[in-house]
């Protein structure tokens, strides 16, 4: 007699849980690479346009989550993994020299309200998202979950860092607060493909 086990309640409901998480967190960064990208480009940010690029990255941790929540065979999860930590790697690289740049030739980034009112909102909807994926990936017992749950916290560590570099820009003149900013991003986008890439 063949006996098929099913999941049981609590584990399902937490999966789906996940899954929800993921999804709303996609959502919110499809939705901010737009605000993001008229903003940086509005106020020739380097911070907000490096923060939009991390906003397309947790765009696509989401979507591989959520795919490897399909099917949680070791493989697929470590491949997801290595997905993460490329895409912050390539990040890391891009930041690096724009921010650079940005600091060798001395430009001077606008003002820009948007990036402001928006970096101050992510970085709330992220911390939240964060803890809720970190407590359903403990549950699940699942690395995947857990490794996009700290990207989220990263996401709202940064948004946090991108509104104090923005702010002091508009209030203090600190135009190169932006570039520095991006020299943050830098660090957490290299910490967090180590931490991919060595699973």
């Amino acid at each position: 007699m063949q006996v098929t086990i099913q999941p049981d309640d609590g584990g399902a409901l937490a999966l789906s849980r996940g899954r929800q998480l993921e999804v709303i967190t996609l959502g919110w960064n499809a939705v901010g690479v737009v605000i993001l990208a008229y903003a940086a480009i509005e106020a020739k940010s380097v911070a907000l346009a490096g923060f939009g690029l991390d906003s397309v990255i947790e765009i696509g941790a989401s979507a591989v989550v959520l795919w490897e929540l399909a099917d949680i065979a070791q493989a697929r999860q470590l491949k997801a993994m290595r997905m993460i930590g490329s895409a912050f790697v390539a990040l890391a690289i891009y930041l690096c020299a724009q921010s650079t740049l940005v600091l060798v030739v001395g430009f001077r980034p606008h003002h820009s309200s948007i990036g402001i009112v928006w970096t101050a909102v992510t970085a709330v909807a992220m911390f939240a998202l964060a803890s809720g994926k970190a407590r359903i990936g403990a549950a699940l017992e699942n690395p995947v979950l857990k490794a996009e749950g700290r990207v989220t916290m990263i996401d709202g560590i940064l948004a946090t860092a991108v509104l104090s570099g923005l702010v002091l820009n508009a209030f203090a003149g600190w135009w190169w607060a932006d570039p520095v900013t991006g020299y943050v991003i830098v660090y957490y986008a290299l910490r967090e493909a180590r931490g991919s890439l060595k699973h």
